[in-house]
Order: C-alpha cells, then structure tokens, then sequence
C-alpha cells in the first residue's frame, strides 16, 4: 500500500500569516515567525495516524526582489527543526513565470507524491487560500480550507474548518470512520 500525507500551506497554516489590510503575507524574517496556537499538537496527532508531512508554500516575494531565499529557507529549517514535517516543497516564483510548481498548479503535490510514494487519492490539501485548494483537487487530494476571512476570492474546499487543529481533527475523524457521518457533515462546506 502506497504512503497517505498531509500536504499544508505554511503562512496562514502552520505559522501566523502577517494580516494587512484583510491581506495574508509571508514573516518578513524569523523574528516575525510565530507558530499558530495548535500547530504542534496538530502535526503530531496527524503524524501518529500514519501520515506524512509535506509543506507546500508559494513564496512569490523571491522573484519579486522584496525576499531573500535565503531567508524564506531559513524559515522552513526553523519550522522543520520545531514541528514534525517530513519536508519542504517551495515555489519562488511568480504568476508570470508560468511554472507548474506554483499553486494553484499542483506541480509541487505531484513531485513530492512521486518522491515518496504518495497516494494522493488518499491524501489531504490543507491551505487558507483558494490556490492551496485548487492545487491539492488539481492533485487529487481531498481539501480542507481554513477560513481565515481574507479579502480575496474563497475556494470551493471539500470541507470549511477554522484551524490546523480543527483540520487535523477532521482528517482523523475521516481516517477511522470512511463513511460520512454528522461530525464531518458539520464540517463539510
């Protein structure tokens, strides 16, 4: 049987995104990195259940000059010593660089799949924005969008959550009990 993740957004998802205006952005740096409450506890009941980990995180700042990579990558190994993430799939580029790695292409879902022997049919997409969303059902994952009531479109998600914790709460509720039942009913859209 192939390997199940847990593919999940970064900013927004995992750590504070930095809210502006109704407007998520990246930390500028590790100073402003602040892991969400219930992130942790989060991770490693999704890891307990068999899962694996895998950050997939758009960080267009780079190929717009007002980001450093090197910065951007320091981030993730902060992340990566502190939670239990297997890895890191990072996209710098932008719109206009047309490439399959940027969500909501699921160029980033697909790679790490075959690198690892994922079986996205049995995987979950978490992400705060539509491109996260569209990504992981591009992939073939299931969705669950956090609602962080951004200004800016929202995605159609297989289910709405308010939290990582309420997200991995789902996943583990979906895992033991396949068929639909009143507890993922009241999460779904």
């Amino acid at each position: 049987m192939r390997r199940r993740a847990v593919f999940l957004d970064r900013d927004g998802v995992i750590n504070r995104a930095i809210v502006r205006d109704r407007k998520p952005y990246p930390p500028r740096d590790l100073d402003e990195l602040e892991i969400l409450p219930g992130a942790r506890e989060a991770l490693t009941h999704l890891r307990s259940a068999g899962y694996m980990l895998i950050v997939v995180t758009n960080q267009p700042d780079v190929a717009r000059g007002t980001a450093r990579a090197t910065t951007v990558n320091a981030i993730n190994r902060c992340l990566e010593q502190t939670l239990p993430i297997d890895s890191f799939r990072t996209c710098f580029h932008d719109d206009k660089d047309r490439c399959n790695c940027r969500k909501p292409q699921p160029g980033l879902l697909l790679a790490a799949g075959k690198d690892f022997g994922i079986e996205l049919s049995r995987s979950f997409m978490i992400g705060d924005r539509w491109r996260d969303i569209d990504a992981g059902k591009a992939a073939g994952c299931t969705t669950v969008w956090i609602d962080c009531d951004y200004d800016e479109q929202r995605p159609v998600a297989d289910y709405r959550v308010q939290s990582l914790a309420e997200a991995a709460e789902l996943i583990l509720s979906l895992t033991e009990s396949p068929t639909t039942n009143a507890h993922t009913e009241a999460h779904s859209k």
